[in-house]
């Protein structure tokens, strides 16, 4: 039975964190389309002792997914900050605040000089008067 090669990807020299981060992003790839194959086979079984099984492996994988996440922020300081900037934006959108507003966080801004009495002023029931 033919194997791979375990060191078929070897290179001849250590990779940069740069270079790392960029192999890291595919590992994460790779986890969630695990994570995907494995939803679908529970999807399409009524067998319970393959759904744990299943369940299990699916939970471990989004568990490396999220751990390799957090590596690639400590590898990639412009990701790290993409993905602060990102909870900030979430939160702006989803308290309703205006496009100039969103986009402005990461700018040299931060949330608070764009309108510190945002997320007090705009909620779902002050959009519905």
């Amino acid at each position: 039975m033919p194997q791979t090669n375990p060191f078929h990807s070897l290179v001849p020299r250590k990779l940069t964190d740069s270079e790392l981060a960029r192999s890291i992003r595919l590992n994460i790839e790779a986890e969630l389309d695990a994570i995907n194959l494995y939803a679908a086979h529970l999807d399409a079984t009524d067998n319970e002792e393959a759904k744990a099984i299943l369940r299990h492996v699916m939970d471990e994988e989004r568990e490396h997914a999220a751990l390799f996440w957090q590596l690639i922020a400590r590898l990639d300081p412009a990701q790290a900050q993409h993905d602060r900037d990102a909870s900030q934006k979430y939160r702006l959108i989803t308290t309703g605040a205006s496009h100039e507003e969103v986009e402005a966080v990461g700018e040299g801004g931060s949330v608070a000089e764009v309108d510190p009495e945002l997320p007090k002023r705009l909620t779902v029931g002050s959009l519905r008067k």
